[in-house]
């Protein structure tokens, strides 16, 4: 039996509302758990789902539903979670509830001894003590083992099998494992059967909130991850996007210590075999423009660089679909059919036909799907080695090119520097564009030092002589709510002229401050548009002022990496 206080502690680990006979049924993942607080797990155990859970504590009701397919998880989803629908088009619609976005300011890092002087500590990666973690992991059981279902997906990250580990999610909502079904990279029947034990494991009681209370975690929402235990658990946001970059935030730590490259980025391979890599936040288009029917779409969010090419390391994509037409982009909208997930998109109640034009949910609209939704699709989804990086961002000041070729030091420069602008919706508490600094392009996921995984781009760079172009896809003629959005067909048709070797070739002029290479002329684009100081609709001097405050911030945010840079990429930036 449990000791007294063990017992007290459990009941104060338990949501409102929660029963005392609740702490009865627990007693024995208490039991079971080892003195250091990990579930010990036999030998003779590896392959069994049902001993896997209950030596972690979970005693399911009834059999938990592994890998369901799409049918029952649709059928799971309409009856016992409100909110959802089926679109006119067959995508289960979802609502993610009251967070509707990532929580990045709730995540947390367990300090652990193996890894405590490998992970850049500080507003990214906070760190939290074990006993903490333990605490969230056991209120995160607790709530589990209250439902009358629960859901297990078992999938890979990363399509090279030298590479990719394997991941079980364990959740209690069908939207949620349906989504992770489109994720990961699913497996076959045969290596479903020889699964075994999982290489790291999500534990997503989202609908139970935190406990504000326990040290180091401070309010009802935790994401918190141990690399040690190979686990991440999941409390007080529902929106799913949090297990997704879960699995990428792992891979970002297990890639670089395996000696390959882990990325935030999109990818692409032309019919001659060519691979462009697209780096960029949420809002820069990076999925948008990655979905290219001339080309065959690898991945549009993560990836590793190998010697030998690159791989995706997701199963689908996870798109954007505010404002989404068939017109814009055909291959994404096309994709949203049954077995899709449509998160927190309204319908016309009648005829359930999404409304993609209506933010009065969030801005931050989604839809997951399997990458062999997309017709141009490559599977298995990996590719050769990189000719083109395209950098993208979303200026928000308007006064950065459309397109600009960087030397090698300029492309370290805004590959550590990962300016862009925070398009509303995508985070909590964002509710307009803002400028922002992401190191990498995807700061909120990264484990090493930025410096880190530049220098092992830069090396990658030189190795394989890639040509790196910068693409604003923000507004061109002002500022945000003076200027315009650069239209999606100015940007399609650059990176055309990326691929078609037209701008390798091209006449240059230097633009000022940025010091950048901007092209004279582009197929199918305006020539006011490339020059922003042309495009400006605005004074001189209003247009002065803006671009040397930009330049100031650039300035001011890459002190941060300064120690660490070397000469010719501190010279790289902008000079006033």
């Amino acid at each position: 039996m449990l000791r007294t206080s063990r017992l007290l502690a459990t009941r104060r680990l338990l949501p409102l509302g929660y029963s005392p006979a609740a702490c009865k049924r627990l007693q024995y993942s208490h039991a079971a758990r080892s003195a250091e607080g990990r579930p010990r797990v036999h030998a003779n155990s590896q392959g069994s789902l049902s001993s896997w859970l209950h030596h972690s504590g979970l005693l399911q009701r009834s059999p938990a539903l592994r890998n369901a397919g799409s049918a029952l998880l649709y059928q799971n989803a309409l009856r016992y979670e409100p909110g959802t629908a089926i679109s006119s088009t067959g995508a289960l619609i979802a609502t993610s509830g009251k967070k509707t976005g990532r929580s990045p300011r709730d995540k947390r890092v367990v300090e652990e001894a193996s890894t405590v002087d490998d992970v850049w500590w500080g507003p990214v990666n906070k760190k939290l003590s074990g006993e903490s973690f333990l605490a969230n992991y056991e209120r995160a059981v607790n709530y589990l083992n209250t439902r009358e279902r629960l859901y297990v997906f078992d999938g890979y990250a990363g399509w090279d099998p030298k590479y990719r580990i394997k991941v079980r999610v364990v959740c209690a909502r069908a939207y949620h494992a349906l989504f992770m079904n489109n994720m990961l990279i699913r497996p076959t029947h045969e290596e479903l059967e020889n699964f075994g034990e999982p290489d790291f494991t999500i534990f997503n009681a989202g609908q139970c909130a935190a406990d504000p209370g326990v040290e180091g975690v401070g309010s009802e929402t935790s994401v918190a991850i141990s690399f040690e235990r190979k686990q991440m658990v999941i409390l007080g946001t529902e929106y799913a996007g949090e297990m997704k970059k879960g699995v990428f935030t792992v891979m970002h730590y297990l890639m670089p210590k395996a000696g390959v490259l882990s990325l935030h980025s999109s990818c692409n391979e032309g019919p001659d075999g060519d691979v462009s890599l697209f780096f960029g936040l949420s809002g820069t288009g990076k999925t948008t423009l990655s979905a290219d029917p001339q080309r065959l779409l690898i991945g549009d969010d993560e990836h590793v660089w190998t010697k030998s090419g690159v791989f995706n390391i997701e199963g689908g994509c996870y798109a954007k679909t505010i404002d989404l037409s068939a017109e814009k982009e055909p291959e994404i909208f096309n994709a949203i059919r049954f077995g899709s997930v449509l998160e927190n998109v309204t319908y016309n109640p009648h005829t359930h036909v999404a409304d993609y034009s209506d933010s009065s949910i969030t801005e931050n609209t989604r839809c997951a799907y399997p990458i062999e939704f997309i017709p141009s699709a490559k599977v298995p989804c990996m590719g050769g080695k990189p000719q083109n990086i395209v950098l993208l961002t979303c200026d928000a000041f308007g006064v950065l090119p459309p397109v600009a070729k960087l030397t090698p030091a300029q492309a370290m420069y805004h590959f550590i520097s990962g300016y862009t602008a925070k398009i509303a919706g995508t985070e909590e508490g964002v509710t307009e564009p803002e400028a922002t600094f992401s190191a990498c392009f995807g700061q909120p996921f990264l484990v090493w030092h930025p410096v880190k995984y530049a220098q092992m781009l830069a090396q990658k760079m030189q190795e394989n002589n890639v040509s790196v172009w910068l693409v604003n896809t923000g507004w061109n003629g002002g500022a945000y709510g003076a200027g315009k959005r650069i239209s999606l067909k100015y940007s399609r048709a650059i990176i055309d002229a990326i691929h078609s070797g037209e701008l390798r070739d091209a006449e240059y002029s230097t633009y000022g401050v940025f010091d950048l290479q901007i092209p004279t002329a582009v197929s199918n684009v305006p020539a006011k548009v490339l020059d922003p100081s042309q495009a400006w609709e605005g004074t001189l001097e209003e247009f002065n002022g803006t671009i040397s405050k930009l330049a100031h911030l650039f300035q001011a945010n890459f002190k941060k990496y300064a120690d660490k840079a070397t000469p010719d990429i501190i010279a790289a930036g902008p000079r006033l």
